[in-house]
């Protein structure tokens, strides 16, 4: 599909980044992400691989050039390095910009070394702190030597190392410098995220959880030289440099000062929903449409650009009134983190 038009939303931007969520599932039940006893989808709504493959490769033939795996944990897909190796080839012919994935960093021992040969080049690790019994809270389920050991060998296997850290209050407020400092003697970027309200957490309220990145920054200031910095890496963070360290910290800040306004993004959940925004609830279904035509792409992407003409200019996320406003019923490992 070389020479199609580029995806141009009513707003004038140019959708060139995918993300793509390969499985709700995952060995972890993040407070802020999932309830503890998840009712996971059925195995049969879900995309098989191939249709990934052939939704994903549409989508490169439209113009997108960057193209983020996500989940729940996309490693625990069942074959999911069979779709890495089968994307790897957009790398190679030059369509495809960058393949990378975000991850909980669990399986990275086992699966980095395999990433690096398909293409891969970066990935973003989940890491809300260093301290193994917080981390067990947090995570309910996580093992927090196996994401160290999993961090490393990503390292070692070439992958450049992003954290993507949720800031909880009372929760990580206190680790704040230590995660800087140890970003920074290893050479990872460090990204922060204000927690959003997506999904039913039972007994965890979003408003105790919420902590505004405007007051994560003014803390930071106290001990941190910070410089505010053009540098983009496609996504919506805005980044600042650190002169002690020479690091760099993202801030992901859908709450205090969203970034709809540069969005270049729309997500793929593992059931072949399209949502143009993260935080509306407007889908396109892409899976009938893929399922009710095996050989022939002209209907799906037709509506692909319908589905992208229908992009909103932004999300309601809002905290500022004590109320959760914008709330989205959907969980994050539904659609894609």
């Amino acid at each position: 599909m070389t020479g199609q038009p580029r995806l141009i939303d009513p707003f004038a931007r140019a959708i060139t980044y995918l993300r793509v969520s390969v499985t709700d599932r995952c060995d972890f039940r993040c407070v802020y992400c999932m309830s503890e006893h998840m009712e996971f989808l059925p195995k049969a709504e879900l995309l098989t691989l191939e249709e990934l493959d052939r939704l994903c490769s549409a989508f490169i033939g439209l113009g997108v050039e960057k193209l983020r795996i996500t989940g729940g944990e996309p490693l625990v897909r069942k074959g999911i390095m069979t779709f890495f190796r089968a994307m790897s080839r957009h790398l190679e012919s030059g369509a495809l910009r960058e393949l990378t994935l975000t991850t909980n960093g669990s399986q990275l021992r086992r699966f980095a070394a395999e990433l690096a040969d398909c293409g891969v080049r970066r990935v973003n690790v989940s890491l809300d702190t260093l301290d193994a019994d917080k981390f067990a809270r947090i995570t309910r389920w996580g093992r927090f030597r196996q994401v160290m050991d999993g961090i490393e060998a990503a390292a070692e296997a070439g992958l450049h190392v992003k954290i993507n850290t949720v800031a909880l209050k009372g929760v990580n407020e206190e680790e704040l410098h230590d995660l800087v400092a140890w970003c920074g003697a290893r050479g990872f970027d460090l990204t922060f995220i204000e927690v959003m309200p997506m999904g039913d957490l039972g007994a965890e309220d979003r408003l105790d959880q919420y902590w505004s990145l405007r007051d994560l920054r003014q803390r930071l200031e106290e001990r941190w030289t910070l410089a505010d910095t053009p540098e983009r890496t496609g996504g919506p963070a805005r980044y600042v440099r650190v002169a002690e360290t020479g690091g760099r910290i993202g801030f992901i800040t859908p709450l205090t000062h969203n970034f709809c306004e540069s969005c270049n993004r729309v997500r793929l959940t593992c059931t072949g929903q399209l949502f143009m925004c993260l935080g509306q609830e407007d889908e396109a279904d892409l899976r009938s449409v893929l399922r009710a035509n095996p050989g022939d792409d002209a209907p799906l992407v037709a509506a692909i650009a319908a589905a992208i003409a229908r992009k909103p200019r932004g999300h309601d996320f809002d905290y500022s009134r004590r109320e959760v406003h914008g709330r989205v019923s959907r969980h994050m490992s539904h659609t894609g983190g």
